[in-house]
């Protein structure tokens, strides 16, 4: 994985997205913000789909999605092919999202999780390796779909 990180959240996460920003600044991340900073009512699914495009085009690359419950902008992400993003509200599910799926997105909550939280599954997230093996071939058959 590179440390380069695509950004992107609606009009109900700058406050978030902010945080995750100056937090993966800290620990020396290049982070290429695609969002909403003005707090003004923007199209989640739109900024979805630009994060996941570019990072299908940068494979070492990583993305983080927020709107205010994680789901929009999720499937916005996922309609993307290669996109696998993962819309985690718990340690668990941000490490399993690497280890089994090889998530390469993930997606946030701002109205369901509180920032403190986000910021530790975004860590979660980012140093958890994805375990390979018999996951390999499942991956691949989603890499494989069409939408």
């Amino acid at each position: 994985m590179s440390n380069r990180i695509y950004i992107g959240n609606d009009h109900s996460a700058v406050e978030m997205k902010q945080a995750i920003v100056n937090h993966l600044k800290e620990k020396n991340y290049e982070v290429i913000d695609l969002g909403n900073n003005d707090g003004k009512s923007c199209n989640y699914a739109k900024i979805g789909q630009v994060v996941a495009e570019h990072v299908v085009n940068d494979p070492n690359s990583r993305g983080i999605v927020i709107c205010g419950t994680g789901i929009g902008i999720s499937i916005a992400a996922n309609k993307v092919k290669t996109a696998r993003a993962a819309l985690v509200y718990e340690k668990e599910t941000a490490e399993l999202a690497r280890i089994h799926n090889d998530a390469n997105i993930l997606a946030l909550g701002a109205r369901i999780i509180a920032i403190a939280k986000a910021i530790n599954l975004v860590d979660v997230f980012l140093n958890t390796p994805f375990e390979g093996g018999r996951h390999i071939e499942r991956v691949n058959t989603l890499n494989e779909y069409k939408n």
